[in-house]
């Protein structure tokens, strides 16, 4: 069985052709498995390693004992693959932004970078003092991976080099606009490889930006999209990748390179269909409020309320939209769970609209909990507003004039004190929400904290706004003057969907239905051939079934 910290004795580092085989120890007191030969940073604050057992490989321990990385890099960014004690040189053909981070980030992995610069002089200052800054002619010289960090057009002007780049790994990094992705009927890479032949071109690291090379991959999207018809090349670039602490994703061949080189133009291509919606909501949702709230009384009474629509019908606006939208997010899963009861199996596809409803659940709701974040911001302001003041004023002097010295309403201090204490809660439920949902909180979690946070949590937020909402309804569905133009309040209509879920949710969790769903999650099927008895511990199956 392996422990905590096992893992294989001896780590390879394979590019350009080189082997390194590494040492490793385990401490028993920490678990804890190093590249840091009897260095062990956890062990320090206890004294030393009082049980390590050490691993050791092929290599003599002497040259063992140097660090891969310096201790810096390691401890700013433990995601840094173990790089050759004898640095391979990488050539970089540019001098802009994303050539000086990437230069950066391949000193900082252990590699020997040499820049080709139109004039080294000026732009050698701004480089790494560790990377060697000269004219392109000498900087393709030894360096067997070259990257072109370089505009599209700037491409023949590297073709007096054919010679000395002939048989050398070319890896294109550029990125065309949206006019010349839709101008140029073949991508930058392919371009590039039609220019030079005898080089085998690849395309990589287009979709990662400077800042994240700079910052390292904690800080930003880990996945470089690689592709190029030479499968060695591509094993090459692959390797380096791990060393610069990414993961590549193999794309394919170079024809590959448009669809790699359209991924930086999309933007925000999974919040479309969420941020629609987001809008549709609040456009009704405004101007449902707008006709009860400004129009009705303009019209009935002649009373002008337009000064209501900037703080006030935004503010009733907002948590209709958060509470619907958050209802949203698990409703398709009601729907999935119906689906599945229904067909008796889980091997059937899920209609498209649903399965994309699905896909969409995160975006929704993060959606939903900036509207409620909003709600509490414009709830906060409320008692600012002058016309509030105004009203405050109006209330104490009809109170003087009415001969009245005590104004207090049991049954409305308790329903305020419920209600926004419900609010609160509620609120700060989303809030967990939303930041377990940041891939850097949703990695640290194993699978049943993450489904505990997002399904159980997420369904204690909705049942806080649902009683939230009721506490501020509370027996004004039920008044006949809250009926303007015959419309129902709005806390009315927000209630319809949530509701639902809830009651979905109560059914599934009644045994007959619950013990059905759990087999049909764990692989049975009716009118199988295969006969399925759910285990004893039903609870422990209905845990081990998310499939």
């Amino acid at each position: 069985m392996r422990t905590p910290g096992d893992r294989e004795s001896q780590l390879a580092w394979t590019s350009l052709g080189t082997t390194r085989h590494l040492s490793t120890h385990t401490c028993r007191v920490c678990v804890h498995e190093e590249v840091w030969f009897h260095d062990c940073s956890f062990c320090k604050g206890i004294g030393g390693h009082p049980g390590a057992l050490t691993r050791t490989a092929t290599k003599t321990s002497g040259e063992m004992d140097k660090p891969l990385i310096s201790r810096r890099l390691v401890d700013s960014d433990g995601s840094l693959a173990e790089a050759p004690s004898e640095a391979p040189k990488v050539g970089i053909l540019g001098s802009g932004d994303f050539a000086r981070s990437l230069t950066t980030r391949l000193v900082g992995s252990g590699f020997g970078v040499v820049v080709g610069s139109r004039n080294p002089k000026r732009m050698a200052g701004l480089f790494p003092s560790a990377a060697q800054v000269t004219f392109q002619e000498e900087a393709v010289g030894s360096p067997e991976v070259i990257f072109v960090a370089m505009f599209r057009e700037h491409y023949s002007s590297l073709c007096s080099l054919s010679s000395q780049l002939a048989g050398k790994i070319l890896v294109d990094v550029s990125n065309p606009t949206e006019q010349e992705h839709l101008r140029h009927r073949e991508s930058n890479a392919e371009y590039l490889a039609s220019l030079f032949p005898t080089c085998s071109v690849v395309k990589a690291f287009n979709v990662i930006s400077a800042w994240t090379l700079q910052s390292g991959p904690r800080d930003g999207n880990r996945q470089v999209p690689i592709c190029s018809d030479q499968p060695e090349a591509k094993h090459t670039v692959s390797e380096m990748v791990h060393a610069m602490g990414f993961t590549p994703v193999d794309m394919g061949s170079l024809v590959s390179a448009r669809e790699v080189e359209a991924m930086p133009l999309r933007l925000l291509p999974g919040w479309k269909v969420p941020a629609l919606l987001t809008l549709g909501l609040l456009v009704f949702f405004y101007a449902y409020n707008f006709v009860r709230d400004v129009l009705h009384p303009y019209l009935q009474e002649g009373k002008n309320k337009f000064y209501k629509l900037p703080v006030s019908v935004v503010n009733t606006t907002l948590p209709c939209v958060a509470y619907v939208l958050l209802s949203l997010v698990y409703l398709p899963g009601v729907l999935a769970a119906a689906l599945q009861l229904r067909r008796g199996t889980k091997y059937r596809r899920f209609p498209d609209w649903l399965d994309h409803w699905l896909q969409h659940r995160k975006q929704i709701g993060l959606l939903s909990f900036f509207c409620a974040a909003l709600h509490a911001l414009y709830s906060f302001c409320l008692p600012l507003r002058r016309s509030h003041r105004y009203d405050l004023v109006n209330l104490a002097v009809k109170q003087v004039l009415a001969n009245k010295s005590h104004l207090w309403v049991e049954e409305e201090v308790w329903r305020m004190e419920i209600y926004v204490s419900l609010g609160v809660l509620a609120l700060g439920t989303l809030s967990l929400l939303a930041v377990t949902s940041l891939p850097s909180i949703a990695n640290s979690l194993n699978w049943r904290e993450f489904s505990f946070v997002q399904s159980t949590l997420g369904f204690v937020a909705l049942v806080l706004s649902t009683l939230h909402t009721l506490t501020y309804g509370w027996t004004r569905a039920f008044e006949e003057s809250r009926y303007k133009f015959y419309l129902p309040p709005t806390f009315t209509l927000t209630l319809l969907v949530p509701c639902v879920v809830i009651l979905a949710r109560g059914l599934f969790l009644l045994p007959c239905v619950s013990r059905r769903l759990s087999k049909i999650r764990r692989g049975w099927e009716k009118d199988g051939a295969i006969k399925f008895t759910l285990p004893m511990d039903h609870t422990l199956a209905q845990k081990t079934s998310h499939v």
